[in-house]
């Protein structure tokens, strides 16, 4: 008897980690759950391209670019490369044969999913935000499933087809850590308070800078501070901590991101969805300092949508560098604050998201 085919289910997405981690997520619970044969589709000289395969699933690349809103002149090569990513987007389709297409955002999975649905291929989209981004919004008229993590998506897509699944966090995360053995493996005191100042995988320039200024005025009250500066701010972020070993510690990346959220009493953020969802899932108490350079302003929306309800504490963008270290500084020794915005964000969590979102993958194959 001949042997049957193994699924196939393509996965299209990235550009930062608020897509991939989420898009690897839905990947390790599908491989959990079901013999499928896995393939991403990611955006060359993206951060996908390197995160993916580390994660043990194999990759192609398209060349699909964003538009560069203040040099009109620079997207001509912007659309020669997204007529181009178009055309391999279709033959990967036609290659791989996929029985289920996954979009979780980003560059590569509009052209993708398009030439996915093309082809009659069955779609999910998941959107991770609570304002929908352009791809999800072109992508929703033919997709079969839409998994999202706010209520009042119908805005944005037909009722039909959303589910509320909210958003898959990395399973390391939820391991457990000890406060004290967090705290030592960055090399900082056990019995201190501790900030994680988080600036995401390419960095926060208003979080980065406000830190460096006022790194001095948080060691003197007696605060330790953990700062992933993203790829950007590196260099200088090392030498302002510098002066403070054993009480600051500065790094692009965080490999251990479970001790660092461990290690924490408050933690400073971008309002990303996936970075919301980490902080729901894990009750930290937390301020939001929402980025201005996203569609829609869609992160002070994530980010009131904690701060209305006393789940999180909220500081602009454009107030970060009068108000954020004095926001720290009120917050950190209030345990009675800190210990009822754990309560309340914890309410907020959705547990086992990428489990829900299989189960709506493989009712889609099934059919």
């Amino acid at each position: 008897m001949e042997n049957q085919r193994k699924q196939r289910i393509l996965i299209s997405g990235g550009g930062t980690g608020g897509h991939i981690f989420p898009a690897v997520a839905i990947a390790n619970a599908l491989r959990r759950r079901c013999d499928a044969e896995i393939l991403f589709v990611g955006a060359e000289n993206r951060m996908e391209m390197e995160k993916v395969p580390a994660a043990g699933y194999p990759i192609k690349g398209l060349p699909v670019a964003g538009f560069n809103r203040k040099n009109p002149l620079k997207n001509i090569s912007v659309i020669i490369k997204a007529l181009k990513s178009v055309r391999m987007a279709r033959g990967i389709i036609r290659d791989f044969q996929p029985d289920l297409a996954i979009g979780v955002g980003g560059y590569a999975s509009g052209p993708t999913l398009k030439a996915a649905q093309r082809a009659g291929v069955p779609t999910l989209l998941q959107e991770q935000n609570s304002y929908a981004g352009v791809t999800n919004k072109m992508l929703a008229r033919k997709a079969r499933r839409i998994c999202v993590a706010y209520d009042g998506m119908e805005r944005f897509f037909p009722a039909s087809a959303i589910v509320k699944t909210g958003n898959p966090v990395r399973s390391a995360l939820l391991e457990k850590r000890s406060t004290d053995e967090a705290r030592r493996s960055f090399g900082l005191q056990p019995g201190k308070p501790t900030l994680l100042v988080v600036g995401g995988s390419l960095g926060a320039r208003t979080l980065n800078e406000a830190m460096e200024a006022g790194l001095r005025r948080l060691v003197d009250a007696g605060i330790q501070v953990i700062w992933q500066t993203g790829k950007y701010f590196g260099d200088r972020a090392e030498k302002a901590a510098a002066s403070f070993k054993g009480t600051a510690t500065a790094t692009r990346f965080i490999n251990d991101m479970a001790s660092a959220y461990a290690a924490a009493d408050l933690v400073v953020s971008r309002a990303g969805a996936g970075s919301i969802s980490e902080l729901e899932i894990l009750g930290k108490p937390c301020i939001l300092v929402p980025s201005p350079n996203v569609a829609e302003d869609h992160q002070t929306k994530n980010a009131r949508a904690l701060s209305d309800v006393g789940a999180a504490l909220f500081v602009s963008d454009a107030d970060a560098p009068s108000l954020l270290v004095d926001t720290i500084l009120k917050a950190i020794p209030d345990t009675g604050l800190l210990a009822e915005m754990s309560k309340k964000i914890s309410t907020l969590a959705m547990h086992e998201s990428d489990e829900r979102i299989v189960d709506e993958a493989l009712r889609l194959i099934k059919r």
